[in-house]
């Protein structure tokens, strides 16, 4: 297995894998269903513009089998660069190998190098397998409480 970044060149054979993988997480969470022509746009948004953020993609005997989003902002309070981590998502087929692991770990190291000061994520209230992989990552429950407002 190896890690690399989503990049223009591979959009035409990343992008069907990246949603396939998208469908498995989106089918647990709570909040949203799955939306092809939604996910497409807004992955290949995100690939052309490495300002607004990068997919970083585990690939095993060439399949995409895992993915994690960094998108990046600036945070005043901290005066740097901040990166929500969005989007992690490993196929059901491949967990339990240390994928997963290994894909954060590579995204943490990689906002590390480019100068992040904080990651964040989000994840289902009820999602307490997911906690704890974060959990064992270094990840902690915030006292910030995220508020939506759909547009």
């Amino acid at each position: 297995m190896h890690i690399r970044p989503a990049i223009p060149a591979d959009i035409p054979a990343d992008i069907p894998a990246l949603c396939q993988l998208l469908d498995q997480l989106l089918a647990q969470e709570a909040e949203f269903t799955p939306d092809r022509a939604a996910q497409q746009r807004g992955l290949a948004a995100i690939i052309a513009d490495p300002a607004v953020g990068e997919i970083l993609v585990a690939v095993e005997d060439a399949r995409i089998v895992a993915m994690v989003n960094l998108l990046y902002t600036i945070s005043t309070a901290l005066g740097a660069r901040v990166a929500l981590l969005e989007d992690m998502v490993v196929d059901a087929a491949t967990r339990g190998a240390g994928v997963g692991s290994a894909l954060l770990e590579r995204a943490i190291a990689h906002a590390r190098e480019i100068g992040c000061r904080r990651l964040t994520l989000l994840t289902d209230a009820d999602n307490l397998a997911a906690q704890r992989f974060y959990g064992r990552q270094g990840f902690t429950h915030s006292a910030m409480r995220p508020l939506r407002r759909v547009l």
